[in-house]
């Protein structure tokens, strides 16, 4: 039998490391490397990884610093969600090992034995170096024989001597050096401290890379020759030579997706891989859901299959396949969980929790004009769900009434996760055309309209959709603006204020939703928190905002009502006179 989970590309990465680190004419080593090859599963996601450190001599545990910096940032790293994008990872390992080598630098009151060294480590994933630098270390990239110092010393130069600007441990609030760059096989990538590079130029190392094909051979000839040139300090060089990239073709990204048979539409009293089914609960187009019982071990579930109608649509069953990913990934009680089969599956499907309730567009229907701290305490539970997205770097990008759930105790669920945006995943190469704009009609955020990539604005956006849609019944843009699949500037989309559907709604309300709801999404709320805050407690200034827009731009109906009066008026006077 066949066990699959969501692997979003062939693997294809090959590298292999070499490295040296020596003490050189200094009594102890303060230098410090380390790199990391992990499994297929675990390259996808999260890359190799490779670190150089340098103690800083003058601090007498320094080499704790460069030893901590090294190892710990590797582990913390590899432990880090694998939602998150590349450089918030690292970003977030980096500054938590700061900050610990900081407090540890504070409590000694600037004795001799501070902690203090360089960092710089890089990251290959998918078919990207990421480089992330502090201090005066170096990163290198050979390409057909040509060096390239992808990063820049921090260092002041007083009285003919290099001083650090930047180090891990100096300051709370570290500023790390972030760069990416493209990858080929083939390519090299040299880390090294500057007991070498202050040494040797930059053509004597090209030269010695470029006569030394094993990795190891050409750590220990960069030393060598930075001793006979002279070199006081510890001495490292790690290289990385790039054997292969991940570069997975339409055919082989089809096979993966496929390895699994879609399941035939199932039936009551149906069995599939031990599962019985209960009750179907939709059976459409695009999918099939069953609530089945676990005939092993008793519990409830709800099971999701894809149709055979998309059986060759490798971008659809892509997104069904993160489905499960997503959903075991997020625990949060205002998203809908998603769980590891028990038992290895023959066919194409995940297990979802089994929600009694209705979905918010059967609740908006039977609730035409709910009242507002009714609408308010449901915006909160979906805010609370759409935080552990942010949180886990990730966008739903297809919020809509009929992808929310809301049980018999009245607590909401977000769900259907096929389109959410994953940071960590988007980095990997694929063969996939995601260009199209992902969400639902009426719901999808404008960016989406003009091929721009989305963030949390875009998910406020669409959730704003929903608010105005509760309150109003209505839609906050005129249907054949949001129909098409591209716009060419934010100036097509006109919003229609709320209040010409609803006049019983408070100024600041409006203002509220017409902020919410700009198509540009950088004038938009910075944070969920703005918006339900604004939502909830009158805003002076939005109000404000409000009563200076033009009568027409505020409450078009009442603005023609008065221009067809003045007018009868005028027409009366005339045969008047």
């Amino acid at each position: 039998m066949k066990q699959t989970e969501y692997t979003p590309a062939a693997t294809g990465l090959k590298v292999r490391f070499g490295g040296q680190s020596v003490s050189g004419v200094k009594p102890a080593n303060q230098d410090a490397f380390a790199a990391h090859n992990p499994d297929d599963q675990t390259a996808r996601l999260k890359g190799a990884v490779a670190v150089v450190a340098d103690g800083v001599s003058s601090c007498e545990d320094s080499h704790i610093a460069s030893q901590t910096a090294v190892t710990s940032f590797i582990s913390d790293y590899l432990s880090t969600p694998d939602s998150w994008s590349t450089r918030h990872a690292a970003a977030r390992v980096i500054s938590s090992l700061n900050s610990w080598l900081f407090q540890q630098n504070a409590s000694r009151q600037g004795r001799d034995d501070s902690m203090l060294c360089t960092f710089s480590a890089t990251i290959i994933k998918s078919n990207t170096l990421h480089c992330f630098h502090v201090g005066d270390s170096r990163i290198w990239h050979l390409r057909d024989g040509e060096l390239e110092q992808l990063t820049r010393d921090h260092v002041h130069v007083e009285r003919g001597r290099n001083y650090l600007s930047r180090a891990f441990g100096a300051d709370q609030h570290l500023e790390v050096d972030y760069r990416q760059q493209e990858l080929l096989a083939g390519d090299r990538i040299l880390l090294t401290t500057d007991g070498i590079h202050e040494h040797l130029n930059r053509q004597t190392i090209a030269e010695t890379l470029n006569g030394s094909p094993d990795p190891v051979d050409a750590c220990s000839k960069l030393i060598n020759s930075a001793l006979a040139a002279g070199s006081d300090d510890n001495l490292t060089a790690l290289l990385i030579e790039i054997d292969a990239l991940p570069l997975e073709t339409p055919d082989e990204n089809y096979r993966r997706l496929t390895a699994l048979p879609i399941p035939p539409v199932l039936q009551i009293g149906n069995r599939i891989d031990d599962y019985e089914v209960l009750e179907v609960i939709f059976s459409g187009t695009r999918s099939h859901m069953y609530r089945v019982k676990d005939l092993r071990g008793g519990r409830q579930y709800v099971l999701k299959a894809p149709s055979e109608n998309f059986a060759e649509d490798s971008l659809y069953l892509d997104g069904f396949m993160r489905e499960e990913w997503v959903g075991r990934r997020l625990d949060h009680p205002n998203v809908m969980k998603t769980f590891a089969p028990p038992r290895p599956k023959r066919f194409m499907y995940y297990l979802g929790e089994h929600i009694d309730g209705q979905n918010l567009r059967q609740w908006m229907q039977d609730h035409p004009q709910p009242p507002l701290d009714q609408v308010r305490a449901l915006l909160r539970q979906v805010v609370a769900g759409l935080r552990a997205f942010q949180r886990a770097d990730m966008v739903h990008q297809d919020l809509k009434p009929e992808n929310i759930m809301l049980d018999r105790d009245g607590r909401v669920r977000i769900l259907d996760f096929g389109t959410v945006r994953i940071a960590g995943i988007e980095e990997i190469v694929s063969p996939l055309d995601k260009s199209i704009p992902q969400g639902s009609v009426n719901y999808v955020a404008p960016e989406y309209l003009l091929g721009q990539p989305g963030s949390f604005r875009a998910d406020l956006f669409s959730l704003a959709v929903i608010a105005y849609e509760m309150l109003t019944g209505e839609l906050p843009y005129r249907e054949p603006s949001v129909k098409r699949h591209r716009i060419e500037h934010y100036g097509e989309l006109k919003y229609i204020p709320a209040l010409r559907y609803r006049k019983d709604l408070p100024l600041w309300m409006e203002g509220c939703l017409r902020k919410a709801l700009q198509p540009n999404p950088a004038y938009r709320y910075d944070a969920y928190s703005e918006f339900l805050q604004d939502f909830t407690t009158p805003n002076p200034r939005l109000e404000a905002q409000v009563r200076e827009q033009p009568l027409m731009a505020r409450n078009p109906l009442l603005g023609w009502q008065l221009i067809a009066a003045v007018l009868l008026v005028l027409n009366l006077l005339q045969l008047l006179l």
